[in-house]
Order: structure tokens, then sequence, then C-alpha cells
């Protein structure tokens, strides 16, 4: 029979595929290698947080696939947000198996990825460089530079050389924030106002030291495209009122005096939600570690430019006593600044 011939290999054939195919499943289902991250900056209490949430042996899902192995201090003298906490949360750090290194060059030989937790944004510029040149992805905390010359530049920076790399304030993620958006008694998302604490350090423009939470709220919620904003500011409080292109407005309510706290109140084509803060840092730790692993940055590098432009915008306003402020006026100056 002319088809006898062919059964041993056809066998055989079928026997490596059940092989092969066992062997996909057996590999398919081995942990995923643990990645080292590495901190830069240990000035802010986010990497005490962050390395306990990583670092706990009971941690699950996306948590699991990255542990803080080493840390660069940093540090600003003249920040006293910075220079009163640092040496106590390196001592912290100490305590929980972090090793402590004295450069980023040292760190970025013992890791794979990069937090870079440095409470002052002016340094994060020169700190990010030499981590793009390694080919590090990289989570930059808030606020991810110390004016927005300096965050229009690091995001170039980061799609010239091809590198990964997000910011996001730690509120962007909670529920009720990030699920605002979608709630069926919200409908369409006809306007927004956000509220929340909004302290002052003199070296960074106002909004970026803690405003920028409830700015970064405003925005995740409006989604982008505002085109101009207005200021009132006192000693105590802040107003920002920007108008998006659609014809939408947005406000954010900072606060310096009395009661404070997160929220949102929400308009919508079907109705009027108001939510506040839900959820802890894990909430903004799963989608970093997702994108230290995929590569993928959960927020486009044009929207956090647009929530520091409208910051930068709500500083002119002040300036100007309040006159609005195109966000295009102040992002083609400081797209100038680093062209020079």
């Amino acid at each position: 029979m002319p088809a006898r011939p062919f059964l041993p290999k056809l066998i055989f054939a079928g026997c490596f595929a059940i092989l092969s195919m066992a062997a996909f499943s057996v590999s398919a289902e081995e942990p995923k290698r643990v990645l080292k991250a590495g901190i830069i900056g240990c000035d802010t209490s986010h990497v005490i947080h962050f390395t306990r949430i990583l670092n706990n042996p009971e941690a699950k899902g996306e948590l699991a696939g990255v542990k803080v192995v080493a840390a660069f201090p940093g540090g600003s003298p003249d920040v006293v947000a910075s220079a009163t906490r640092l040496d106590k949360f390196v001592k912290q750090l100490r305590g929980m198996d972090v090793e402590i290194v004295d450069s980023i060059d040292a760190l970025l030989k013992k890791v794979d990825v990069v937090l870079l937790e440095s409470v002052d944004g002016r340094p994060h510029l020169e700190q990010v460089k030499p981590v793009f040149a390694a080919g590090k992805p990289v989570f930059i905390d808030k606020p991810v530079a110390g004016t927005l010359a300096d965050a229009v530049e690091i995001f170039r920076l980061a799609k010239e050389m091809k590198v990964p790399c997000f910011s996001s304030s730690s509120l962007r993620f909670g529920a009720e924030i990030f699920g605002v958006r979608t709630d069926p008694r919200v409908g369409d998302v006809l306007g927004c106002t956000t509220y929340g604490p909004c302290s002052l350090e003199p070296h960074h423009p106002d909004l970026f030291w803690y405003g920028v939470h409830g700015v970064e709220a405003l925005l995740t919620i409006m989604g982008p495209g505002c085109v101009s904003v207005t200021r009132s500011h006192t000693k105590d409080f802040d107003v920002v009122t920007g108008i998006w292109k659609d014809g939408r407005l947005g406000t954010f309510r900072g606060i310096r005096k009395g009661k404070s706290g997160y929220g949102a109140i929400v308009f919508g084509s079907k109705g009027i939600v108001q939510v506040g803060r839900v959820g802890g840092y894990e909430a903004l730790l799963v989608p970093i570690c997702k994108f230290f692993r995929t590569g993928k940055p959960p927020v486009s590098a044009e929207e956090t430019v647009e929530i520091f432009a409208f910051m930068e915008a709500a500083d002119e306003s002040k300036r100007q006593a309040g006159k609005p402020v195109a966000l295009e006026t102040v992002l083609k100056k400081a797209r100038a600044s680093k062209a020079q």
C-alpha cells in the first residue's frame, strides 16, 4: 500500500506536536520574572509606601512582578520637605533590605526599571537623562518637572531615545476619579469641578507642588482639549477655570485654609455626581507595574504635558491679574526656551 511508508512519519509528527503543546503549556504557567526596580530620590513618603507594597511577599497579580532592590538618595537641601525627611526615609529603606547606592549610574547597573521619586521636580530632567541613556523604563512621580519647559524636554527625549516613560498623580487611578468618566449616572461629561489641598513651595510654579493632584483629576475626568485658563488667587485659595475647545468648562479649587480633602463634582448629560478619593497607592502601582512589563504608558505624554501647561497658564494668569491665558501660548514659550 503506498500510504504505509508515511505512517511512522505521521505518528512521529503527531507525537512531536503533542509534546510541543505540553512544553508550551508548562512554560506558559511558569511565574513571570520579577523585575528589579531602583528608586531615584528618597525624600518622599512614596518610596516607603511603594517599597512596602511591592516587596510584600503576599503581593498578588501585577504587584508581585516588581521588587525594589536599590535606591539613590538624591535630595534637595533648599526644599524643606526634602531636607527634613531624606535621612529618615533612607534609614527606613535600609531596614527594608533595599541597597543604598551613591550614584544614579551605580543604581542603573543593578535594576531593570526605575521609579524617579525625587520630591523636588527641578532635578528630574538631569536625573532622568542617564536612565534614558541606559534604556530603562521609568515612572516619574509628580511633579514630572520643575518647569513646563523641562516637562516638554523630558518627553521629547523619551520619544527620541525610544524609552518608555510616563508620569501621574496617585489620584488619577483611584476608583472614584478614574471611574466617574464612564459612570452611567453621569452620561457624557459636560463639566467638572475638582478640589484639593494646594500648599505652595517657593521653588516650584504654584500648582506644580500640590495642586497638581486636583488639576490632574480635573483633566482625567474632562479629558484633554483645554485651550485657555483663568485664575483667581488669594492667600488661602485658588480657583482656576479652563475652557475646553468644545465649549465645556472645568474648574479646580485649591485649598490652603480650613477643611481640605480631595473630590470632584461632575456635571453630566444624565446627572450630577459627587465623588471623593477612594483607594490607596496600590491603585497607582498596578498600572506602573503593568507599564514596566509591557512598555506601554497608561497616560500619554501629550496628556501630561497638557496638565502642566494648564498649571503654567494658571501662573501666567495670576501674573496678569486674572486674564485668560492660552495653553498654546505657554507651550510655545516652553518649547522655544529649550530650542535656544
